[in-house]
């Protein structure tokens, strides 16, 4: 009768949910910072932490693995973790200009699988609150007329998604942007004291960071470099899209994978974000890390950030960053 029972119970586990011994192929989760403790690695995955805490039995463990922005996770996870069923890789939009533009050495967005997004920003047209570029359309004018008039500023080098999101504004308008005047400062702080101080007329931020200065009058966004408006507090923003420019930058923020990654293990890990995904409460988790939503994951994202890296390239190319 024992043996009965254990049978039928057997039976019915088989039919209900697969074999009854069946085990997750994910055992141990972590999430790989490519960079120290602090920054928007760490952010990205103290997302996936927060994020998947109910679809684990433990918490996604963080580990850093600091240099060359990315360089050095993406080189063992090529080499001695390629296959790696329990760990994911948080990258950036800036991973994504990396792998584009070759500072990866030989791995390129085809050496890795991208698994799921953790959230967004979108790229800003910014300019003081005395400026006399009152919308984009003044801002642009007085670029076709002479580029090299404007003098434009961001937290990144010549060939930085900073510097990227102004070339993409100007060749939306077939205007060289290897023409234009370019300041590049150490980050996004001082290229806001620059544009406070006068040094720079333009400065090409992003929408979240400019949250504490929205209501203080010093600054104005001419233009949301996002496919369509944000919700509040952005509302009220145009984009350049609605104004006439194709220019659009968001700022992705997420996760991948080791090329040689099984399905069953990939698949897993999409499943569990689609779950986190549809939770109460993600949203609201993601805004109060700095982030705007974008859900996205399994073969629809890695589609996604193919093209991107393929963009990036194409647009690297044309403006003389690589051959």
């Amino acid at each position: 009768m024992m043996f009965k029972s254990f049978a039928s119970a057997l039976v019915a586990a088989t039919i209900l949910g697969g074999s009854a011994f069946a085990q997750s192929p994910i055992e141990k989760p972590e999430c790989v910072a490519p960079a120290k403790p602090g920054g928007g690695f760490d952010l990205t995955c103290r997302v996936a932490q927060t994020g998947l805490k109910d679809q684990f039995d433990t918490p996604v463990a963080v580990t850093f693995m600091p240099g060359g922005i990315g360089a050095v996770a993406i080189n063992l996870f090529n080499t001695t973790r390629t296959d790696d069923p329990n760990a994911i890789v948080a990258f950036s939009s800036g991973s994504l200009l990396n792998m584009a533009t070759g500072k990866y050495g030989e791995w390129t967005e085809k050496d890795v699988r991208f698994l799921a997004t953790a959230g967004t920003d979108y790229g800003a047209v910014v300019v003081r609150g005395d400026s006399p570029f009152q919308t984009l359309d003044d801002l642009m004018k007085a670029a076709e007329e002479d580029v090299s008039s404007l003098v434009i500023g961001a937290g990144g080098s010549v060939g930085s998604q900073d510097w990227m999101k102004a070339a993409i504004l100007l060749r939306s308008k077939e205007i060289d942007p290897k023409k234009m005047r370019y300041v590049a400062f150490d980050g996004g702080g001082d290229a806001i004291a620059g544009l406070l101080g006068g040094s720079i007329q333009v400065y090409m931020g992003d929408v979240g960071e400019m949250v504490p200065h929205l209501e203080t009058g010093q600054m104005r966004i001419l233009a949301v470099m996002s496919p369509e408006r944000l919700e509040e507090p952005f509302a009220e923003l145009p984009t350049a899209k609605e104004q006439g420019y194709d220019a659009e930058w968001p700022i992705v923020r997420g996760f991948y994978m080791g090329k040689d990654v099984s399905d069953e293990a990939y698949n897993a890990w999409a499943d569990h974000f689609q779950k986190a995904y549809a939770a109460n409460g993600w949203n609201e988790m993601v805004k109060e890390k700095g982030l705007l939503p974008l859900k996205m994951s399994g073969e629809e994202m890695n589609a996604d950030m193919l093209d991107r890296v393929g963009r990036m390239r194409g647009i690297a190319k044309e403006a003389g960053l690589i051959e």
